[in-house]
């Protein structure tokens, strides 16, 4: 099940966000079919729903602001999707998001996101498209026309795209025609924006009066995205990057990531034999099996902080390959320190140390980048597995950083209803709407370290 969100941005406070899950299906192996006209049936259907619920006023609105996965979308001259092995066909490359942007506002060519264009095409914000590229892997096509095919208009992430909502868009969403739409963010890179400019006054953190250059943003759910941003490009191996203006306007951005975190959670604590006897406990305890697993850890750890349980059980958590820093797509997960147990207290320990491996995973990220001259000493968590506070405090103690979650806890969300708000014109910048953010971006609570932890690590 994937998720579909909305939340609205209004004299700078963040409305309640409302999500509706819906159904994806998986293809042999891993690959999921992309459907941009479902993406944007959900769009509809969570606008509707949310000015039920919210009881919104749609003249509250001024802007509309999106985020999205990175999915490649070809279209045709008509603007349909096609199966990407169309051969003979003329076709257009889009990502998810920009379909979304361009197919909702007036525009007659699409407007394409600095955001995606630079973190995943091999477009420069100073230097654009490189034609050299292109010819040596045989897609020449896609140069003719000034770039015509993949896009040549580019905006920077919140500025208004063409001439606003079409009257199609606008019938469908229940919205005044003609409001603003933003040029869109990356999922992750919303999640980033919607976090990083946190205030943390009052809170004893190594990030306060620092430049939020001190900060990284981790995005994790599915997988994760470890989001750092500095003034000058700072170049770090196994990490992407640097992107100038990618995520926060004037800054370079590096981006670590994790291919698989809660997919793997998900997979070790559901291919366990033990796991029938977890639901069934769970949900006679009214709780999920992760809540659940939680506290049956506390159980038993007994005296010990619950880091020593996995003191000779170990995963290296590569099962779908290493993004960062490692970059190898061939490397396999591994676990040991197996016995012949099979109960829920080995389960629990299995789930706890595979989750300390993704922590370690994200040290080992933060050392590369500190090694090529991040400066770091704050961790700013939002996504699913935020929500998690084992994962979360191990995130704390196995890179000794205090970790701090945000008030408002779809930062994804908040990072969209930012860009729409700056799209609106009545903000001069992102840069403005952050320093705004950051009295409402309160710490919702901070994890601190426990140092015993770290020492043993």
């Amino acid at each position: 099940m994937f998720a579909s969100g909305l939340s609205i941005l209004k004299d700078m406070f963040y409305s309640m966000s409302l999500k509706i899950d819906f159904a994806v299906a998986f293809t042999t192996g891993l690959s999921v079919p992309v459907s941009a006209r479902n993406n944007y049936r959900q769009l509809v259907q969570m606008m509707l729903k949310y000015k039920v619920v919210c009881g919104v006023d749609a003249r509250w609105i001024r802007g509309v602001g999106f985020d999205a996965t990175c999915s490649l979308v070809v279209v045709d001259k008509q603007f349909q999707p096609l199966a990407v092995n169309c051969e003979g066909l003329e076709y257009e490359y889009l990502s998810d998001q920009q379909r979304l942007d361009y197919g909702i506002s007036k525009c007659g060519h699409p407007e394409m996101s600095l955001c995606t264009l630079v973190c995943k095409w091999t477009y420069t914000s100073d230097g654009g498209w490189d034609d050299s590229f292109w010819k040596m892997i045989g897609l020449e096509d896609l140069v003719k026309d000034k770039y015509k095919k993949i896009g040549n208009h580019v905006l920077s992430p919140g500025e208004p795209v063409g001439k606003g909502l079409t009257p199609e868009a606008a019938k469908d969403l229940g919205l005044p025609e003609g409001i603003a739409v933003a040029a869109s963010l990356i999922d992750a890179h919303a999640g980033g924006l919607g976090v990083i400019g946190a205030d943390v006054k009052g809170y004893n953190l190594p990030c306060e009066n620092q430049p939020i250059t001190s900060r990284v943003a981790m995005i994790c759910g599915t997988s994760s995205c470890h989001m750092g941003v500095s003034e000058t490009p700072i170049f770090v191996p196994g990490v992407w990057g640097p992107y100038f203006s990618a995520m926060v306007p004037g800054l370079w951005l590096n981006e670590g990531g994790q291919s698989a975190t809660g997919k793997l959670i998900d997979h070790v604590v559901r291919g366990h034999v033990a796991f029938p006897e977890l639901q069934s406990k769970a949900a006679a305890s009214a709780h999920s099996i992760y809540t659940y697993l939680n506290s049956h850890l506390d159980v038993i750890k007994k005296s010990l902080p619950v880091g020593f349980l996995t003191v000779d059980l170990h995963v290296w958590p590569d099962f779908h390959g290493n993004r960062s820093p490692l970059t190898d797509l061939t490397l396999k997960g591994m676990v040991v320190g197996l016995t012949l147990s099979r109960g829920l207290d080995e389960l629990a320990l299995i789930y706890l140390a595979t989750i300390q491996a993704i922590a370690l995973g994200t040290r080992h990220i933060l050392e590369t980048m500190q090694a090529a001259g991040h400066h770091i000493n704050t961790l700013f968590l939002c996504g699913g597995l935020s929500k998690n506070p084992l994962f979360v405090q191990m995130h704390a103690d196995i890179t000794g950083k205090p970790v701090v979650l945000s008030k408002e806890v779809e930062s994804v969300l908040v990072g969209a209803a930012i860009l729409g708000a700056c799209a609106s014109g009545d903000f001069a910048s992102i840069q403005r709407i952050l320093e705004r953010q950051r009295k409402e971006m309160v710490v919702l609570r901070h994890h601190a370290v426990h140092k015993e932890c770290v020492k043993m690590l």
